[in-house]
Formats: C-alpha cells, structure tokens, sequence
C-alpha cells in the first residue's frame, strides 16, 4: 500500500518501529519538500516488503560499489523518474535514508546519498569511511549527510 509523504502534516505512518520515527518522518518529509518545489512531483513510499526489485537495486550497488551491507531493517522505498534523473530512495529502521541518483543520459551523475535523522548513531557500516556534513531542516531538524559517486553501470 503506497503513502504519499505529506510535508506539511509530517507523520509517522509506516516508520512507526523506529526509535528515531520522528525525526525519520521529518527526513521523509523534508525529500517530499524537495520533490514538490523542485519537481511539482509527489513524494510516495511503499512499504519494504512491497519493494523488494527497489531494495535489491539499491543494495547490489551498495554492495558493489563499496561493500556495504546494512545491518538495519529497511521500511520503506521509493522509485521514481523525475525529468533526466532515476531516483531509488530506501529509509531503515534505525534512521538511515539512503538515496540514488541515475541520471539517464549523463554517466557523470551518477551518486548514492546517505542521511542520518537527527539522533540516530552513524551505522557501523558506515563509521570512519565517510565525512558527514550537517544540514538544518525545518522539518527534520539537524540531518546529517554525505554520498559517493557510482563509479559502475547499473
């Protein structure tokens, strides 16, 4: 069952096992934000285990890119076109959202992005191998963010 993320009533629908389900509804809803002013395009998760094509993308690139695996349980995805650019979004249990960005016809901009909701630990996946910058949001409070570029095809 899809949701779409509404940024100015934030909720915690969906998110609701995670020890940090406010802030990671304010991080939801802060890419909701971005999405309409940028896009006029709708922000719609679904629940992970509705999603599994969304999460086996994001994870095979994680893993080949980088090694990473999360120990955390994903909640929920997102996939969409928007413009020139494939966005694949997955938001984990413990806070973590973690973006992809594929542009279609420029193999420079291709990306992963990661965002810690405020109160949440960096993943031990992800300690020392990463500079986190600090970002305020309205909405979400204090995220903290960083990314690497895909180096492979996906």
């Amino acid at each position: 069952m899809s949701y779409t993320v509404d940024f100015k009533q934030v909720s915690t629908v969906g998110l609701e096992s995670s020890p940090v389900a406010e802030a990671l509804a304010g991080l939801r809803a802060n890419e909701a934000r971005y999405f309409m002013n940028k896009y006029k395009h709708e922000f719609t998760v679904v629940p992970a285990s509705e999603s599994q094509d969304t999460l086996d993308y994001v994870s095979r690139i994680l893993r080949e890119e980088r090694g990473i695996e999360f120990a955390a349980k994903p909640l929920e995805t997102s996939r969409f076109q928007v413009e020139n650019i494939a966005w694949a979004f997955v938001f984990y249990e413990d806070g973590l959202g973690v973006n992809v960005l594929y542009t279609v016809d420029d193999p420079k901009k291709h990306a992963v992005g990661f965002k810690l909701s405020e109160g949440m630990e960096v993943p031990k996946e992800l300690e020392g191998r990463f500079k986190f910058a600090r970002q305020k949001s309205k909405l979400a409070g204090t995220i903290r963010g960083s990314f690497f570029v895909i180096k492979g095809e996906y």
